[in-house]
């Protein structure tokens, strides 16, 4: 029988965790061909600043009381949705342990939408870079469908880059 994933909120203790998530996830990423991430791309103070700042929240899944994965849910997304009414959640940084178990990655982002519903929030939303049709892909598998695509996303460097804006509607009445 396969362990069932438990999440818990991220803690400024688990910044090294999750900065070692992040940079794993970005090594496959290369390692794979794709243009995403790059390992040094988000440290520990990224991580302490957002869990600190309210904007956001940080979960971690474990399975086995190892750590599996993480997530990121903030409340809003300007930078890529602009000004919204308060109807959405939104998921960053679905990061996989690598060798972790198959459909670790569904079962985070099937809990992130919980997360959002028992917000009272009724759409659950993300974006990905318009590079990796992969991601793209595996997001639609999930239920997210495409409604836009903002080409010129700023980097926290000032650069640009384009990405795909989708949404999953979270149906029925929000939890809470």
């Amino acid at each position: 029988m396969t362990a069932q994933l438990t999440f818990r909120s991220a803690d400024e203790s688990d910044t090294a965790t999750l900065t070692g998530l992040y940079d794993g996830a970005a090594r496959w990423m290369l390692e794979q061909g794709i243009d995403q991430w790059k390992p040094g791309g988000k440290d520990e103070r990224h991580f302490r600043r957002l869990i600190a700042s309210g904007v956001g929240e940080v979960w971690l899944a474990l399975e086995g009381g190892e750590v599996s994965g993480a997530c990121e849910v903030w409340w809003d997304d300007e930078a890529a949705w602009g000004p919204q009414p308060p109807v959405a959640g939104y998921v960053h940084r679905l990061m996989v342990r690598r060798g972790a178990r198959p459909g670790t990655g569904r079962e985070m982002l099937a809990a992130a939408e919980r997360r959002v519903a028992a917000a009272r929030r009724t759409l659950c939303r993300l974006d990905c870079v318009t590079s990796n049709p992969r991601l793209r892909t595996y997001y639609e598998g999930a239920g997210y469908a495409v409604v836009g695509e903002l080409p010129g996303k700023v980097a926290a460097d000032g650069g640009t880059y384009g990405v795909l804006l989708l949404e999953k509607p979270l149906g029925g009445e929000p939890l809470g």
